[in-house]
């Protein structure tokens, strides 16, 4: 299989989408993804649908618990339709905190929960493309309701492919059982990777009797081609390994007390110290490290048979280093 080449945006200013859109399609990757950090990760796809025929669009990721299945059911439908089939829905669940203060929402069992959701989802979809039945009663949701006036009916490219994003076992499961994509978390290496990640998509993939071709394993992937690259990379690796539920990533290279510590320096706010906790040895493990010319290559030779699709964690920005994209995706695709 070839490695896909996709591309992230942080959308400052959703003005800014259809040029953004165009540039990246124009250029020759094969996704476009949003996130949900300081915006909403859906409206700008609207706008990249509108404004391109080609390139695939998905969230990487969106929140999935402050929202209900139905409510995602639809914003999901709408896309797939404005964007004639390109539309992927990338979801995860955050950690703790964030759901319970951050989005005011409840933290409970979030593999199960999430698992859910996609059921429940599906159960919606299927009722909009179907005879507009929906009769899903489960744990967490139940959703019995669906009146004509609500129904958006049916529409030319019903599946709509479905990546949940995580770090453990238990996600991979979820994934591997039901889901086309997984988002392989960034603060990741190639030994945790073939170690956790695929083990566990396995497990899950038997479940449901799928094979590991059912499934695309996408990551947001760091690169460093220079020393300030590097430094860039290190802080937000450290910012990443000090969250506790992240920490068997560490732990996979031995590495779990510096993972403590980086926690407690969190924790006290110690921002700027961080990065300097982790070492080069850890920088190369977790960071592909390399020359602009070899860049390439050297992602390809890392993540041979891990990776179905590659995101650098650089977002793009119109006019910003547009001859180094334009190097980067024609290397993919020769």
């Amino acid at each position: 299989m070839i490695m896909k080449i996709d591309v992230a945006t942080l959308v400052p200013n959703i003005r800014e989408i259809p040029a953004l859109a165009r540039a990246v399609e124009e250029i020759g990757f094969d996704a476009l993804w949003t996130s949900e950090t300081q915006h909403d990760p859906f409206l700008p796809l609207a706008l990249a649908a509108e404004h391109t025929e080609k390139i695939e669009l998905g969230t990487s990721i969106a929140v999935a618990f402050p929202r209900s299945p139905t409510v995602l059911a639809h914003t999901a439908w709408d896309l797939q339709a404005a964007s004639n089939g390109r539309f992927i829905l990338g979801l995860g669940t955050q950690v703790k905190p964030h759901i319970e203060r951050r989005f005011a929402t409840v933290w409970e069992s979030p593999a199960a929960k999430l698992r859910e959701m996609i059921l429940a989802m599906r159960a919606v979809w299927d009722a909009w493309q179907g005879d507009g039945k929906v009769n899903f009663r489960g744990e967490f949701y139940k959703i019995t309701l669906m009146t004509p006036f609500f129904n958006p009916g049916p529409i030319e490219h019903p599946h709509i492919p479905i990546y949940i994003a995580g770090v453990n076992e238990k996600l991979c499961h979820v994934a591997g059982e039901l889901c086309e994509g997984f988002h392989v978390h960034p603060y990741h290496s190639a030994k945790y990777i073939r170690e956790m990640i695929l083990p566990n998509i396995e497990s899950g993939l038997q479940k449901t009797k799928r094979a590991r071709a059912d499934i695309q394993l996408s990551s947001a992937i760091f690169v460093a081609t220079n020393e300030g690259e590097a430094e860039m990379a290190r802080m937000q690796i450290s910012f990443y390994a000090s969250t506790p539920t992240y920490r068997p990533v560490m732990e996979t290279h031995g590495w779990g007390e510096t993972g403590e510590k980086l926690s407690s320096m969190a924790a006290r706010k110690e921002w700027a110290e961080m990065p300097a906790q982790i070492t080069d040895e850890m920088l190369e493990q977790f960071c592909v490290m390399t020359d602009e010319n070899n860049l390439a290559r050297a992602i390809q030779t890392r993540y041979a048979g891990l990776l179905d699709r590659i995101t650098l964690y650089t977002p793009f920005e119109v006019g910003q280093d547009e001859g180094k994209w334009r190097a980067l995706v024609k290397a993919f695709q020769v």
